[in-house]
């Protein structure tokens, strides 16, 4: 099986836990009940991942992977949040989450199983930021002022996904500007501590 394919199943599965443990809850949901949804075997699906709060992990990533490549993409001599502005990250809907990926962030806040798969999506997210601070700087991924960099960059962005999910679903209730404005802002406080992306 080619990874692409291998990937595809991933997401579908992520997609699939998620349903289920919006709908019957994630206490309510055994890795069964996921597998039936999608025709496959128990089996299969352990296969793919080791517990089923670890399903969703493929949603969680995909906001992270693209702003890894935002970040790669920056140039040397541009400071990262015009180069995100000149991408367009922060306009219209550019980083809305999709509705399951909402969900799934505001269940983390009440499921101490989803919680540690968002953790651990962003402990994973730090050595990557690492390792594109080291190459826009020439220090090594490992040195202290470049994980620090990481991290932070790393914080402001789980808070500001935290804080989009605090509110409510609708126009009315969204924080002003919505998550790209959110980011924005996150981003704004976190490179001031990030000399490399200034």
């Amino acid at each position: 099986m080619t990874e692409r394919r291998r990937e595809i199943i991933r997401m579908e599965i992520a997609r699939a836990a998620v349903r289920l443990f919006t709908e019957k809850g994630v206490s309510g949901t055994t890795g069964d009940d996921i597998a039936h949804e999608l025709g496959i075997s128990t089996r299969t699906l352990w296969r793919y991942f080791p517990s089923k709060e670890s399903c969703v992990r493929p949603l969680l990533t995909t906001g992270l992977d693209l702003m890894a490549g935002h970040l790669r993409s920056c140039p040397a001599d541009t400071a990262l949040l015009d180069h995100l502005d000149r991408e367009g990250v922060f306009d219209g809907d550019a980083l809305v989450p999709a509705e399951s990926v909402t969900d799934l962030i505001r269940m983390t806040r009440t499921e101490p199983g989803l919680m540690a798969v968002w953790l651990e999506v962003h402990h994973a997210a730090e050595a990557v930021f690492a390792d594109v601070i080291a190459a826009r700087t020439g220090a090594p991924a490992d040195a202290l002022a470049v994980r620090m960099q990481a991290a932070t960059l790393n914080a402001a962005l789980r808070l500001a996904a935290e804080e989009q999910v605090r509110h409510p679903r609708g126009a009315d209730a969204d924080p002003a500007g919505g998550m790209g404005a959110l980011v924005r802002t996150a981003l704004a406080a976190a490179v001031r501590s990030l000399p490399s992306f200034e």
